[in-house]
């Protein structure tokens, strides 16, 4: 097999179905599906998923600008998800918050990005995508027609997950789609609460039309399956009988129907790829998974058996034979770091039958350690910032990254494995209009509050004086100005 880069993942073709209003809520399946940059509140339902994608109103806290990509870059097979996008000229770090999810639980988040000269200035940009406080990816487009999608498997630990555009002085950071899907918490061990995995490829084998992407509602998680056709070293195999997942991936079973297999017996399958290194993350590491079922009824006395090597060395310690009709996946659970990657998969020798290979899924490792700010603090500073219409640079994390992205009038203690906590707040001539909120009792670990020079009225809530932390606290009128 031909050590080329494999297939990009492709965009299915969409067309506006019936229209829906906008919602910032997930659907039955738990699903969020935004189309960024479609103007107005009226969705519309994916003609090839039937899943619902809405505007992005609601989700970007009114920041960024909707924009068209030009014409010129519009085909009968672009995904219509790609049409619009939302451009963010304004602030270092601009994002999208995404609620009503379940703490602790997995999710697959997607970002699908296409210039398409949407600002004819014929300048794709560079810049950086955050989950929350932690880097995720550099997003790096390099020219007008590329589609690129980036996906991600994280642990959510709150009810909430921020997705945050990152301006590194590289160009206009921009978005064209937003996709969030949960995950059992069986799935994928490699993902836990302090690593994630970036999708690097997820790849089909064996399918004779090299079109069919295959995603929901095939696949239940909305993983999307890019055929690889193989090439004449390899043959085909497939079935219409059901193949039973395995519990650890759950692959459907229209991926694990095909497989491929060399044409000589004694042959073997080669994969090979080059790592792809990131200026956060220059010596990315691999998580490896194989997924494998036999599809052909085999009689007593013919065997198909093979090892798996990488860098000629062995990397599964069993030999392994599919089980008909069920499938079973090989992988990794460290991280494999290398300068290049060939998997060899090879017949032993009593087998007699060549070795097949369905599906494979590569990822590398993302670090998700840091925290973000205290989940409490952060629903009071949001009430406050939604009550008196404050923005300047409140977009994100409140906290983190720490000495980066702080919001401005606002200070932080930071303690090792613990969510940063908000101690000092200074909102002072910040032209603050109405009553003195009962949010600003909600930050338990207040030390330092200043609301002077606005425009406030009526009485101080009096669960302000039990914040045993609190130890100054400035307001208006002058006589209001007290110690506690």
């Amino acid at each position: 097999m031909a050590a080329t880069p494999w297939l990009l993942l492709l965009c299915l073709s969409l067309a506006a179905g019936g229209v829906l209003h906008a919602r910032a809520q997930p659907d039955s399946n738990g699903f969020i599906s935004i189309d960024c940059g479609l103007q107005g509140e009226e969705g519309y339902v994916d003609t090839a998923t039937k899943l619902s994608y809405y505007p992005d109103t609601g989700f970007t806290d009114g920041a960024g600008t909707c924009r068209n990509i030009s014409a010129d870059y519009i085909t009968p097979s672009l995904c219509k998800c790609l049409y619009t996008v939302r451009s963010f000229p304004a602030g270092a770090r601009n994002c999208y918050t995404l609620r009503s999810l379940v703490p602790g639980l997995k999710y697959l988040i997607r970002a699908k990005f296409m210039y398409g000269n949407y600002d004819a200035l014929r300048r794709p940009p560079v810049f950086d995508l955050h989950i929350g406080v932690n880097h995720w990816h550099t997003v790096n487009i390099s020219k007008p027609h590329v589609e690129k999608s980036v996906e991600a498997l994280v642990v959510v630990p709150d009810d909430f997950v921020q997705v945050c555009l990152i301006n590194t002085g590289a160009g206009t950071p921009f978005i064209s789609s937003l996709e969030l899907r949960p995950l059992k918490k069986t799935l994928y061990p490699q993902v836990t609460v302090a690593q994630g995995l970036l999708l690097s490829e997820r790849s089909n084998f064996g399918q004779i039309d090299g079109n069919n992407v295959i995603r929901y509602p095939d696949d239940t998680h909305d993983r999307i399956w890019t055929p690889l056709v193989s090439s004449g070293t390899y043959t085909e195999v497939s079935t219409t009988s059901k193949v039973i997942p395995d519990s650890l991936f759950e692959v459907p079973t229209t991926v694990m129907q095909t497989a491929m297999r060399p044409r000589n017996v004694s042959s073997g399958i080669s994969l090979s790829w080059d790592p792809e290194p990131q200026p956060n993350n220059p010596s990315p590491g691999y998580i490896i998974i194989m997924h494998f079922s036999e599809l052909e009824f085999l009689l007593f006395n013919v065997t198909r058996e093979f090892s798996i090597n990488l860098d000629n060395e062995p990397w599964h310690p069993d030999n392994v034979t599919p089980k008909y009709l069920y499938g079973a996946a090989i992988y990794n659970s460290v991280p494999s770091r290398k300068s290049r990657y060939d998997i060899s998969i090879i017949p032993t020798a009593r087998s007699t039958q060549p070795p097949i290979i369905n599906a494979i899924e590569t990822y590398t490792v993302v670090t998700t350690t840091k925290l973000g700010t205290d989940s409490l603090d952060v629903s009071a500073i949001m009430a406050i910032k939604v009550k008196y219409q404050v923005h300047k640079n409140w977009f994100g994390d409140p906290c983190g990254p720490e000495t980066v992205m702080v919001w401005d009038r606002l200070t932080c203690s930071y303690a090792t494995a613990r969510p940063p906590r908000i101690i000092r707040l200074d909102l002072s001539l910040r032209g603050l209009n109405g009553d003195i909120s009962s949010s600003f009792t909600n930050l338990k670990a207040i030390q330092y509050l200043n609301l002077s020079n606005n425009n406030l009225v009526g009485s101080i809530p009096d669960a302000l004086s039990q914040l045993t932390s609190l130890t100054r606290f400035v307001t208006q009128p002058a006589q209001w100005s007290n110690p506690i």
